[in-house]
């Protein structure tokens, strides 16, 4: 199973597990491996919503990260 297949296998769970607090650094892994293949409109499109969901269960440190990637990206004003 490749990285990619694992995390979307786990954000599967989580979104079917109902487990909010899980999601932030499954979407913030799956954007820096999106980042790291040069893929930038879709690590930007997980960097928001590790953002949002990082807001939605107060995970800081998370929703820091992915808000400064997406202003390197010019994302985020």
């Amino acid at each position: 199973m490749t990285e990619e297949e694992r995390l979307q296998r786990d954000m599967l769970q989580a979104h079917e597990q109902n487990d909010l607090a899980a999601l932030p650094p499954l979407y913030l892994a799956a954007a820096r491996l999106r980042e790291s293949q040069d893929e930038i409109d879709a690590a930007c499109f997980f960097y928001t919503h590790a953002y949002v969901y990082a807001l939605d269960c107060g995970d800081r440190e998370v929703a820091d990260s992915a808000r400064s990637r997406l202003k390197s990206h010019g994302r985020d004003k």
